[in-house]
């Protein structure tokens, strides 16, 4: 069965750091390109980064140059690195394949940007 597990989410002051992981399990998730998303309060879940199988990145507009995403095939792995963290970062984040994901999510990481 496909799972993913989200951590290292937490409360961090405006232009902190965080690093988030992911573990995926169920698949070979190598031949498929992987994702962070995200879901602010009372809003729907969005699409943040992408990674291909080439090791392509694509972010959407808000978080280039704060964010990176990496992954680790061997692993079966993927990070999101957050800096300069705003308050509007602030929301659950999952990992998932490349939109639109898997039917399958996780239970998130929850990312709290405040001071």
């Amino acid at each position: 069965q496909v799972q993913f597990v989200e951590s290292g989410g937490g409360l961090v002051q405006p232009g902190g750091s965080l690093r988030l992981s992911c573990a995926a399990s169920g698949r070979d998730f190598s031949a498929y390109a992987m994702a962070w998303y995200r879901q602010p309060p009372g809003k729907q879940r969005v699409l943040v980064a992408t990674i291909t199988t080439s090791g392509e990145r694509k972010y959407i507009d808000t978080v280039k140059g704060r964010f990176t995403i990496s992954r680790d095939n061997a692993k079966n792995t993927v990070n999101l690195q957050m800096n300069s963290l705003k308050p509007e970062d602030t929301a659950v984040y999952y990992c998932n394949t490349g939109w639109p994901g898997t039917g399958y999510w996780g239970q998130g990481t929850q990312v709290t940007v405040s001071s």
